[in-house]
């Protein structure tokens, strides 16, 4: 449900702060956006999937007169697109590219196509925001009131395009997939709903998944939180994600941080600068997952629980707990130095923040070269038998 009222402070937030800007014909596209051309040529058959939602997102655009009407539109727009990528994967199209690259142009459209009224530049981001929350799962969290165990999933976008424009992710896959999804365990009704998170440092520097947990977290009504990410050659819970960044690796902006691992650098938070704002909390954390229970499950990858980290004075190595760890400087955590890392840290220390007994940690799938359905397919299989596992120590 789209929340008429929320988009109308959204709005009104977005004048305040931005309504010195001229009225333009058009905003630029980004680095992300531009790719969209590229992977149009390559495989049209997946960019062009939704092509009628953003047809119609364009004629609605022409014929708005008004700034709340048109920003609902966007958001209901992009909540459709959603919800057709839920489906289709559930009725057995297993690919996660075509919510990607329509949620892109999408945002083109919303920035250089003509509008029905004289569009201001910030008008137009407030439209970018709208189809990009609803696009991405956020106003789709509903949980049935009759539930007894919440479960909530992230998934990532796919990333580093510009070495594969055609490289899926299977994480976001498994969020498609299992949006929804509902399963007795012990005679209690779970169900799961998801969101997929964009691959862009100053989206998590604004707080997103900040953002995305603390009203869960506020109203302790999540029973167990996954965040899932693709990883290395077999499936690694993660089990002390470190503070730091330190992967010399873009962003789907081709922003570089700076950091590396000699280099390591804290993330910032709520939009601060590298000269304040940075995200206070210890150098590691530790998850909170039932992983003897995911382990147990019987698939075609083995299922890891990964202590090895990495730190300033010490290298790489395996810790065997946070007590180790106390007086070091986090370089890796478990699960990298890159955001993969960072969206495991951020989500267990906002839980420890609100000191809450919450199942909460990283799985690590299988890493997949560009796109493989069948493989794809059966990671998302060992992820719902491992999410079904874990749900039992509940």
């Amino acid at each position: 449900m789209i929340n008429r009222n929320a988009l109308l402070m959204l709005s009104s937030a977005a004048f305040l702060t931005l309504s010195h800007t001229a009225i333009a014909g058009q905003l630029p596209k980004n680095i992300e956006e531009m790719r969209v051309s590229k992977a149009g040529q390559t495989m049209p058959q997946v960019v062009n999937r939704y092509q009628a939602i953003n047809e119609t997102l364009e004629v609605k655009l022409q014929q708005a007169n008004d700034e709340l009407s048109v920003t609902e539109m966007a958001a209901q727009q992009g909540h459709r697109l959603w919800q057709q990528a839920v489906r289709d994967v559930q009725s057995g199209h297993d690919d996660d590219r075509s919510l990607y690259w329509s949620r892109l142009g999408m945002r083109n459209t919303l920035k250089q196509d003509r509008a029905g009224f004289n569009i201001a530049d910030w008008q137009r981001e407030i439209l970018v925001s709208a189809v990009e929350k609803s696009s991405r799962g956020f106003s789709d969290i509903e949980f049935d009131p009759n539930t007894h165990i919440n479960i909530l999933v992230t998934g990532f976008d796919p990333f580093f395009l510009d070495r594969n424009i055609g490289q899926s992710n299977p994480s976001g896959l498994a969020a498609l997939a299992l949006d929804g999804y509902r399963f007795n365990v012990n005679g209690k009704m779970a169900q799961i709903e998801t969101v997929m998170i964009p691959v862009r440092f100053g989206d998590f520097d604004n707080g997103i998944i900040e953002s995305l947990l603390t009203p869960f977290y506020r109203n302790n009504s999540l029973d167990m939180l996954f965040t899932i990410s693709m990883g290395r050659d077999n499936f690694d819970i993660e089990r002390f994600p470190g503070r730091n960044r330190s992967a010399d690796a873009p962003d789907n902006l081709n922003v570089l941080t700076g950091a590396t691992h000699r280099n390591p650098k804290a993330p910032l938070f709520n939009g601060g600068t590298s000269n304040d704002g940075k995200l206070n909390g210890p150098e590691f954390v530790q998850f909170s997952l039932p992983v003897e229970l995911m382990q147990a499950v019987k698939g075609r990858w083995t299922v890891n629980d990964n202590h090895q980290i990495r730190t300033m004075s010490r290298g790489q190595f395996s810790a065997k707990s946070l007590t180790e760890l106390q007086n070091e400087v986090s370089v890796e955590g478990s699960g990298g130095g890159y955001l993969s890392n960072e969206i495991s840290y951020r989500s267990i220390l906002l839980r420890d923040q609100f000191n809450l007994n919450l199942p909460v940690g990283h799985i690590h799938t299988p890493r997949v070269k560009g796109y493989d359905a069948q493989v794809e397919a059966d990671i998302v299989e060992q992820i719902k038998a491992m999410i079904a596992a874990a749900a039992t120590s509940l």
